[in-house]
């Protein structure tokens, strides 16, 4: 399959593709014309490499854990490779706290608001406290 049709199918835009390539992390064939050419389990690849790039890890991780793996199979991560992976989770775990705190927050406030019942600015009223853009 041609890079256009992986993009298309994977909603990865070209040059992402083509940087996962560069970083070890995809490879293709060069048809005699120049363009590239994709097994179909790119695709697959495409959006395991998408999912733990979502999770934080870096490429250079990504690329110890892709090649335990089967295209069509289970995750795994490669020997030596764990350790890396529980301390990644670990992190997402307290940015997932963080946010939580965060967002716990928000209510606490948009509900002590609410109650007090103080009216919603007006779209005009909303940054009428702040200096315009053309004031700053």
């Amino acid at each position: 399959m041609r890079i256009g049709q992986l993009s298309q199918r994977t909603g990865t835009s070209q040059r992402l593709i083509r940087y996962y390539e560069s970083a070890g992390l995809l490879s293709s064939t060069r048809l005699p014309n120049g363009y590239r050419d994709y097994e179909p389990s790119a695709e697959q690849t495409v959006r395991r490499i998408r999912a733990l790039l979502a999770a934080g890890l870096p490429t250079r991780l990504i690329g110890q854990v892709l090649p335990c793996g089967q295209p069509d199979g289970p995750l795994l991560a490669c020997p030596g490779v764990l350790s890396k992976l529980r301390t990644q989770l670990a992190e997402l775990d307290r940015r997932a706290e963080e946010l939580d705190q965060a967002r716990e927050t928000l209510r606490r406030a948009i509900s002590a608001t609410e109650e007090a019942g103080l009216p919603a600015p007006r779209p005009a009223e909303r940054y009428a406290d702040r200096p315009s853009s053309a004031a700053r």
